[in-house]
């Protein structure tokens, strides 16, 4: 049984009861002074948002404040029944938790596999598996950003119209690869983003692009990442040998053109579900979060498991505070403390003294959607998972070859993390989103799940799935789970998703600079 339970339909009422040791309910919609809240027998005492906390009996100063019976903060006064609980009465602080490594772990009972579900996906010569199939133009460093937007920029629908297995051409540009450390951990990272996207599956042919005297040298690249040697599905280019800006630019276009006919000669054809590899994503998270779409996201998330895929979760400071709630499902001891040792690392090292989200401070958007601190937020955020087992944990943009449920250690910053999954070799994202997230992820298709439906109705041009359906009372959690599994086989299969209708995906390619610029 996993440490935080989740009911498959919020009970009827006024207010939410997740858990029956909870000292405070969430408000299904906002909610006046006297107000009479049913089914708790309490009065109102605040003006509550829908998706607010209100406490549900009294709450001494210094006391935990439970949500799905998970400590997320301790009051910092006293509060009175059916008093709103937000960031201006709960304290963040650290306390202990026992990681109790392995403890829960329990093997995935995989699907027969006459059982299993496939879809219709593209097949390299070397065995990829493509839901995408774009050709990618990649910068080695921000000088030549624009040489590689110029060349995509080129190649409009029109001009691929005799190419209709080709979903695009895409530029993947960045603000790196100069003036930041030659060795170590910062410059490997940007050559993992890199040379995960220049090889990745949903690429059927790429061209790098370099400056020429920048730190991040192709040369380099592909010493670190011999897979990338130039030949007949990729290209390199160096603008200061090649005759400079416009010279470059149309070197690129004349190379894509030469390319265009191999990439198209793919089609689709049916393979397992087990060649998904899902990134989850929660941006603009809110009071119903964890009780609509990131519960049923991970109900997907076990569902996909279970037909062999495999499931990215990311974000680490968005785990912060309920990590313990993973480790005790770790396969090992080792995988458990792969884990801890991330988490170590961002508190003792990377953030020490600064004001960022894991020390406590989430976004006005998560505050003003109801969220009072990174506990809250956490809590809502590692449910996008599932239930089943951490099999391994990977530093940024490593390849992810471990079927099964997942972490990478990224951070918060929703493109950032993506890039780190995508570049791992996940071939679709799937985002939750409360406060209405807009987002998409190229070479690879987004989907995105609303937690309410009033966003929902607000930006349905944006949003693929409204899992508000489950407050309304007209689906379950599992219910819901089964629609997004569904839905990420067709989306995988080629239908579009909404982003990709509306042409997101351009510049979200954003490596994670955790170095020093120099």
């Amino acid at each position: 049984m996993p440490l935080i339970e989740i009911r498959e339909k919020p009970a009827t009422g006024m207010t939410i009861r997740l858990h029956e040791q909870d000292n405070v309910v969430v408000a299904r919609s906002d909610l006046g002074i006297g107000a009479r809240l049913e089914p708790e027998g309490l009065t109102c005492r605040s003006q509550v948002s829908a998706g607010f906390k209100i406490a549900a009996r009294n709450i001494a100063r210094g006391e935990p404040v439970r949500k799905y019976n998970v400590v997320i903060g301790f009051a910092s006064a006293d509060i009175p029944a059916g008093t709103l609980v937000h960031s201006h009465n709960i304290e963040f602080r650290e306390f202990d938790r026992d990681y109790a490594h392995a403890q829960d772990y329990r093997p995935v009972q995989l699907l027969p596999e006459h059982e299993r579900a496939t879809f219709m996906g593209i097949v390299r010569a070397n065995g990829q598996i493509a839901t995408r199939n774009y050709i990618g133009i990649v910068s080695t460093v921000n000088c030549s950003a624009t040489v590689v937007h110029r060349i995509a920029e080129w190649f409009t629908p029109e001009r691929l119209a005799d190419y209709p297995n080709i979903d695009g051409v895409a530029a993947f540009a960045h603000g790196l690869g100069c003036g930041m450390e030659m060795t170590g951990e910062p410059m490997d990272l940007l050559r993992r983003a890199t040379a995960g996207y220049a090889l990745h599956a949903n690429l059927g042919a790429a061209l790098i692009v370099g400056l020429g005297c920048e730190r991040n040298q192709i040369s380099g690249l592909v010493k670190a990442h011999p897979d990338l040697a130039p030949g007949d599905r990729l290209r390199t280019f160096v603008m200061q040998e090649s005759g400079g800006t416009r010279a470059t630019i149309e070197a690129g276009i004349a190379a894509v053109k030469e390319l265009l006919p191999g990439a198209n000669r793919v089609t689709r054809q049916p393979v397992p579900a087990s060649h998904i590899t899902v990134g989850l994503q929660c941006g603009g998270s809110d009071g119903f979060s964890s009780i609509t779409a990131n519960p049923a996201l991970g109900a997907a998330m076990d569902l996909l498991v279970r037909h062999g895929g495999t499931a990215i979760l990311s974000e680490t400071p968005e785990i912060y505070g309920v990590e313990h709630t993973l480790t005790r499902r770790a396969r090992s001891r080792e995988v458990g403390e792969k884990l801890i040792e991330r988490i170590r690392w961002w508190k003792d090292v990377y953030t020490v003294g600064r004001d960022c989200q894991i020390n406590g401070v989430v976004s006005p958007g998560n505050q003003h959607g109801g969220l009072a601190n990174i506990l809250e937020k956490s809590l809502g955020s590692s449910m996008k998972g599932g239930t089943g087992p951490l099999m391994e944990v990977y530093r940024y943009a490593e390849p992810v070859v471990q079927k099964g449920f997942v972490f990478m250690d990224t951070p918060g910053f929703d493109p950032c993390s993506a890039t780190g999954q995508i570049a791992g070799g996940a071939n679709v994202i799937l985002f939750t989103t409360g406060r209405g997230s807009c987002f998409g992820a190229k070479p690879v298709p987004s989907i995105k799940l609303a937690t309410n439906t009033p966003m929902y109705r607000r930006l349905t041009e944006d949003m693929d799935i409204n899992c508000g359906e489950i407050l309304d009372g007209t689906a379950t959690v599992q219910s819901m789970g089964e629609k997004i599994f569904r839905l990420t086989l067709k989306i995988c299969s080629g239908e579009r998703s909404k982003s990709e209708d509306l042409g997101l995906g351009d510049h979200e390619f954003v490596p994670w600079n955790i170095g020093v610029v120099g």
